[in-house]
């Protein structure tokens, strides 16, 4: 899978209309019910649509669009109006098609990756991923919050969606190139000289189970989620239309483990910078200040 991160900007109809390959025009509309282009959305989409969440293109992108409107004085820390984020995925030519579920799941774990859909965030941001081309999705989104505030996205964005793009093709079973950090052989770093080992907290046991279950890939919850994420593709596989819906539900209860696991993780660091509560000194007598005679 190749992942790219355009450069942020102002126009969401511009990123929208690269993303298509076409100018936009208000007699094409894009559907998000299943099987339509937009594949995937933020979960407050339904409040702003009717049903049949059918939009002409320019309506699409106008309502990426709204929030640099409403909040005119949100901005980035470096105090940039640059709020449209625009990245795309495309898959290996040796990689199976997936299916509609798949390409959702993707989206929403490269937007929560993005920092657009935090967790259990009900005003995050608006975004949408469209897949127009067989083996490509794009998608796009305004980092300027429901609430006014700028999102927070992880430093060094173009890496960390570089590794979340390796995570969704082990999971997904996807051809990649890359190794994963389980086959890199680890280095071994040489003590320097005076070099004292960490110090233990109290908490640090504490720290450890929970970093154990919160791992990505090896962990006991991941275990759990990657047969959820199996089964839910072998229900999305069959035609019946019940079948598909249970694939949807199975890959939303395996997106709400990674909501589990990111929690998990943020406790057992906290844990682990807790200092360890002071041991009691003992307290030496004071000198007497009487005179010997």
């Amino acid at each position: 899978m190749i992942i790219h991160l355009y450069r942020r900007g102002f126009e969401a109809a511009e990123a929208l209309a690269d993303a298509l390959g076409r100018p936009l025009s208000t007699d094409e509309g894009l559907t998000a019910e299943p099987g339509g282009t937009v594949v995937a959305h933020w979960d407050q989409l339904d409040r702003y649509t009717d049903e049949s969440r059918y939009w002409t293109t320019p309506e699409w992108a106008q309502h990426l669009a709204d929030p640099l409107v409403e909040h005119p004085f949100a901005a980035d820390p470096d105090g940039s109006r640059r709020a449209i984020l625009h990245l795309y995925v495309r898959l290996h030519p040796l990689d199976r098609e997936l299916s509609p579920a798949e390409w959702s799941e993707i989206g929403h774990r490269l937007a929560r990756t993005a920092g657009l859909a935090p967790p259990g965030d009900d005003r995050a941001c608006r975004w949408i991923a469209i897949r127009d081309k067989a083996n490509r999705m794009d998608l796009i989104g305004n980092l300027i919050r429901l609430d006014g505030a700028w999102a927070t996205t992880p430093r060094r964005l173009a890496k960390v969606l570089e590794a979340g793009a390796r995570r969704i093709e082990t999971d997904l079973l996807l051809h990649t190139g890359h190794p994963s950090p389980e086959e890199k052989a680890p280095a071994v770093s040489l003590p320097t000289a005076g070099a004292l080992p960490p110090t233990p907290t109290a908490t640090s046991p504490l720290a450890g189970i929970l970093n154990q279950l919160a791992t990505e890939r090896a962990g006991p919850i991941a275990t759990v989620r990657q047969l959820i994420e199996q089964v839910g593709r072998q229900a999305a596989a069959l035609p019946s239309h019940e079948t598909a819906a249970a694939g949807r539900d199975l890959f939303w209860a395996a997106r709400r483990l990674y909501s589990v696991q990111d929690q998990l993780g943020e406790i057992a660091a906290r844990l682990a910078h807790t200092p360890a509560a002071p041991s009691p000194v003992a307290l030496l007598p004071k000198p007497s200040s009487a005179v010997r005679r």
